[in-house]
Parts: C-alpha cells; structure tokens; sequence
C-alpha cells in the first residue's frame, strides 16, 4: 500500500433514514424524505471523506463476509480509498447502524458489533505507517490490537515523520489508560466534548483541554458540536465558531472534522484556517443524509469556509 493517510480503526455500515421523530406502531407505515446507505466509522467514514477532499487515503480495518462487507469495500473503491489492509472475516458480519434520524438532526443509534471490532494490526501495517506522511489512530477500544504491535506501529509513523491524529467513539471507561499508554505519539487528538468528559472525569471544557494535554499529545481539539471547538495547545486555548446551517444529520459530523482538519493540515493551512476548514466540512455533511452529506471537493468545500456565516455564539 502506497496511502498517504491511514484511517486505523472502526468500519461500518450507516443505514440512515430522515425524518424519523417515532416508529409507526404494530405493522403502521408513513413515508419519510430519505434514506441512504453508507459507509461509515471512525476510521472508514474519515477515510471515505478525506478520499473525496482529495487525500490518498487508506483504511487499516476488518469487514464480515458478508453482502454489507462488499457493499462498504465497493463504495470505498469507487472514491479511491486503498482497503488492501482491511481484510475479510470468514463467518462475522459487518459491522452496522440503524440511525433513525429525527427532525431535528438527533440520532439514536441500533448498532450491531462485527468484524471491525477483531481488528488487528499486522506486519503489512507496520510498513505503511512508515510509509504513510499521516496516520489517523481511531482504534482506542479494539480489542484484538495487540499494544506491542499498535506500538510497533505508531512508532513506525513517527520515525518516518508522520503526524498522527487521533479520535475516538464511546470510549469505555479503561480508555483513558490506553490513550495515556500513545499521547505522547499524537500530534493532535480531536475527541468530543461528551469523549473528553469521559476520558478525564471533568465537565468544564477548557478544564478537559488542560487535563487531555497532560497526557502528551502537542494539540487538543475538542469538538463542541453547534458550539464549534475547543483548540488547546503550549500556546493557549481558543475558541472557533461553527458554521449557521440547516441540519438534517449529524451522524458523521464528528469524523468529517477530523478528515478536513487532516485535509487542510497537508496543505499547510494555518490552525485557524485548519479548524474553519474541518468545520466546514463537517457543516457540508450535516447538511445531507450519511458519511457525506452534501459534501463537494476540497475547492468546494475551501469555498464554503470562506464564505458560510459562523453560527450565533
């Protein structure tokens, strides 16, 4: 693999339908505006959308042998995104969520686990971290990764000169102790503000900065949803606005900012035009249904920075 991004972590199927404020009772029926079918994930969902804003993206995964695996395997091809590290698991489905999405944007999830949570990282891996100019870790939870390996691998990415970001997904309550165990090995770590309130026990937002920061890695930025984020670093902290749009999904909004953050970041953006770019991105996909929204190309997208109004503080 020749990727120079890789996404490591979570691969889903989103089977989303909008709008969807109450399930029909017994056998009832009513008509909704959209559904869509996408791939989706911490690591899948942002290599799909840093694929389309431009990047050589890679996914380092595990799909089922299933219809839902080739579906996910499909539509990554067809957007140029390199699954040759994301192997096939005789006998396990695919990973999948049922996202009702409300009127409101609001989305409850039905998810049933599947391959991506037997990842692995093997040898193949270990030689594309080292060959990869940025690596987007979002596997803090997997339970087949072994940590000399994970190890073996960020270490990899460093010694080459990669800039590794991180994020995760309902973190469980051990994986504060696993980020602390690869902080100093991240370069930017982009939780949620729910995320960071779990990983650090604390509820104020900047209070959550300093205590994740600690911990090692050289920037924090927390994702504070229609608040825009929190970004933290030696220098300070300081607030970004989101962008004023209409909702319809939010689903991966939280992905999507990490993918436009990465996208910007390899074209040498500053960190204030990184973040209007990652909130950019994320505001394009929250505009639509799935991993994708209405998101367009990095020009289109570099355009809506410039050019959508900040949402209301």
């Amino acid at each position: 693999m020749h990727a120079d991004l890789l996404a490591v972590g979570l691969a889903t199927l989103d089977i989303v339908g909008y709008p969807i404020d109450a399930i029909p009772p017994g056998e009832g029926g009513t008509l909704i505006s959209g559904i869509d079918i996408v791939p989706a994930g911490t690591a899948c969902g942002f290599a799909l959308v840093a694929a389309v804003l431009g990047m050589k993206a890679g996914l380092v995964s595990a799909l089922g042998d299933d219809r839902a695996g080739r579906f996910v395997r499909g539509v990554l091809a067809e957007h140029g995104v390199d699954t040759s590290l994301t192997p096939t698991l005789p006998g396990f489905p695919t990973s999948a969520t049922i996202l009702p999405i409300d009127s409101l944007g609001r989305r409850p999830t039905l998810h049933a686990p599947g391959a991506a949570m037997l990842m692995e990282i093997n040898e193949d891996a270990i030689a594309a971290a080292a060959a990869a100019r940025y690596v987007h870790w979002a596997a803090i939870g997997a339970r087949r990764i072994d940590a000399a390996k994970r190890d073996r691998f960020l270490q990899a990415a460093k010694s080459a000169g990669a800039t590794i970001t991180c994020d995760l997904i309902a973190p469980a309550p051990d994986a504060a102790a696993e980020l602390s165990q690869i902080a100093g090995a991240i370069d930017c770590l982009l939780p949620s503000l729910t995320e960071a309130r779990t990983l650090t026990g604390h509820t104020g937002e900047e209070d959550c900065a300093r205590a994740l920061l600690a911990l090692g890695p050289n920037t924090v930025v927390i994702k504070l949803g229609a608040a825009g984020s929190l970004v933290a670093d030696a220098t300070g902290m300081r607030r970004h606005p989101a962008f004023k749009v209409e909702v319809v999904d939010t689903t991966s909004c939280g992905d999507a900012f990490c993918a436009g953050y990465v996208a910007a970041l390899a074209r040498d953006f500053t960190m204030d035009a990184r973040i209007r770019f990652a909130a950019a991105t994320a505001a394009l996909v929250a505009q639509g249904l799935g991993t994708l929204g209405k998101l367009g190309n990095f020009d289109d997208t570099l355009s809506a920075s410039l050019t959508m109004l900040p949402r209301a503080a």
